[in-house]
């Protein structure tokens, strides 16, 4: 098992989130942010795809093992939308505001989005991927998958992303209303985690 890994994203949620779930490993995770490695260009057509392409980036230009997530939300009555477009779906429909924050925008535009619908299933999808190096030829794979349901206005201040709006009839609550470790034992980053990890002691 690697003692380090660089974790090819910039988002700081993503960051904090993967650190906290590795240190019971005994994993130290540096974000690729700490070596000067730009974010690659997710031209991927699924979440696998983009997932091999961000951790090959970040070992090519670290030289050190890496794990790549590429995660999003799927919406039933969107078709699966915003997918793997999930991180810059208002940016993508010109719908930014000035002043606005990314996420804000995002879930003001998916509730604009799903105002005239009455089905509000939508599945959070996490991929990680794990190479050794940057040409690997057996990357390790993982999927995780969490159902639940749009809400029609923002609950809860945790979490980030569309967490205040993802509702888990189970738990009465949003994932953004969720403490950090019940988030980590449920959410769809967690599952793939627990996958991954398992996969690399078979491995």
């Amino acid at each position: 098992m690697f003692k380090q890994l660089v974790l090819a994203s910039s988002n700081a949620g993503k960051v904090a989130e993967l650190q906290s779930l590795l240190a019971d490993q005994g994993i130290e995770v540096l974000p690729q942010t700490q070596f000067g490695v730009p974010d690659a260009d997710e031209t991927g057509l699924s979440f696998i795809e983009n997932a091999i392409l961000k951790a090959r980036h970040a070992a090519k230009l670290t030289g050190l093992p890496a794990i790549a997530d590429d995660s999003g939300l799927a919406v039933h009555a969107l078709g699966g939308a915003p997918g793997i477009y999930s991180a810059r779906y208002a940016a993508m429909h010109s719908a930014l505001q000035d002043g606005e924050s990314k996420d804000a925008a995002n879930i003001r535009f998916l509730l604009k989005q799903m105002a005239q619908h009455d089905d509000r299933r939508a599945e959070f999808h996490c991929v990680l991927a794990l190479v050794q190096h940057a040409e690997d030829p057996v990357p390790l794979i993982a999927h995780g998958r969490w159902a639940g349901l749009i809400t029609r206005e923002a609950q809860g201040c945790g979490g980030f992303g569309y967490d205040p709006i993802f509702w888990l009839p189970e738990l009465q609550k949003t994932s953004a209303e969720l403490s950090k470790a019940e988030k980590s034992q449920l959410s769809h980053r967690g599952q793939a985690l627990r996958l991954l990890l398992l996969a690399q002691l078979q491995a």
